[in-house]
């Protein structure tokens, strides 16, 4: 094992239903110019909450941006010549995974600050170091690497609560499979100090799922604030990035990814997947797939048993897909770059068994 120097940048973070009120505390020593970036639904979730926090702490807001229809760097580029955006001290970027990573591209290749605000938890985009990034016809292109998260992320979870639960509800799915993923993907393996502290991490995606996720997400579904929502938002935002910024130190997905990620990155190529699905939401179907072929039939029945409780996908037509359109992905998805660092080949012959084994249990 060689050595070397690094450094590493864990998140700051926010939690309750007042945590707008620190941004004095917390943004005032980076600047006094603001420009809040996000989707229509997100700002207006977040805006009079943000007014007032912006008010009580002297920060001017200089405007509210939209900030496109995906995370793109054509998106990126389109932003860098907002006005707004040039002449503010800092970025505040408000609402779902796609905006948060689309403001972290453009502040890390700017050079401003970034304070991320989640309006609801399906991922763990506002506390991590890397950008999903998409082409213009919304099939996935890459990961993007950067070394530091936004500054600080302010997790309202009165907002959180009131969002539509279904991201939540895909944010579990998205969250479990960092702990399958991690575990697999290191079998066997002498890990490095920040690997190791990863994968023990990312076992703290699941266990708290199991038993606080169906309370969380019942409770978002009633707008209520409660302790199991709090404790399901912590996993999906704050233990999955940490996670993930300790499994990708060296900028290389080989312990954050794996086959649930393959499956779904696969489907992309499918227009029903980015128009009617959410990234979580068929990466929890996927780690179905990974832990039949994996052949942990224990943990394959406790993550079965949480997706039907959940309403989480168990079959293809779950996804609207047919075996005809998915059997297409059988060599397809063993190529995936997910799988460059996995224990062992996964097989066109794997998938066809765990599909067709899902799809006889439907």
């Amino acid at each position: 094992m060689r050595l070397n120097n690094y450094e590493l940048h864990l998140p700051q973070y926010s939690i309750g239903n007042a945590v707008y009120e620190k941004m004095g505390k917390v943004c005032r020593p980076y600047g006094s110019k603001a420009v809040v970036i996000g989707g229509t639904r997100a700002m207006a979730a977040a805006k009079d909450k943000l007014d007032r926090a912006a008010e009580q702490s002297g920060i001017v807001i200089l405007d509210y941006v939209l900030y496109g229809e995906d995370c793109t760097f054509e998106t990126v580029e389109k932003l860098k010549e907002v006005p707004a955006f040039l002449e503010a001290d800092m970025v505040f970027a408000v609402g779902g995974g796609k905006v948060i990573d689309t403001c972290k591209c453009l502040c890390e290749q700017t050079g401003k600050t970034i304070f991320s605000f989640p309006t609801i938890a399906s991922n763990c985009a506002a506390c991590t170091t890397v950008s999903i990034m998409y082409n213009e016809d919304g099939t996935f292109q890459k990961p993007y690497f950067f070394l530091e998260p936004p500054r600080h992320a302010f997790i309202d979870t009165e907002i959180i609560a009131a969002a539509p639960a279904k991201y939540l509800w895909a944010g579990i799915g998205d969250t479990y499979a960092k702990c399958f993923e991690a575990v697999i993907s290191s079998r066997g393996e002498v890990l490095p100090h920040y690997t190791a502290m990863g994968v023990n991490t990312s076992k703290m995606c699941l266990e708290p799922l199991l038993v606080n996720g169906p309370r969380g997400y019942a409770d978002n579904q009633k707008g209520a604030c409660s302790v199991e929502l709090e404790e399901t938002v912590l996993a999906i935002i704050v233990t999955t990035a940490i996670a993930s910024i300790f499994l990708t130190r060296d900028f290389t997905p080989d312990y954050n990814s794996g086959l649930a990620h393959a499956v779904f990155y696969a489907l992309t190529a499918f227009p029903a997947i980015e128009e009617k699905h959410l990234h979580g939401e068929v990466v929890g179907f996927g780690v179905l797939i990974a832990l039949l072929v994996d052949g942990d039939e224990g943990a394959f029945r406790e993550i079965y048993g949480l997706n039907r409780r959940l309403g989480l996908p168990v079959r293809l037509s779950d996804i609207d897909m047919t075996y005809a359109e998915f059997e297409g992905l059988f060599e397809t998805i063993p190529q995936m770059s997910d799988l460059n660092h996995y224990p062992y080949q996964v097989t066109g012959d794997m998938l066809k068994l765990a599909v067709l084994r899902l799809e006889a249990m439907a």
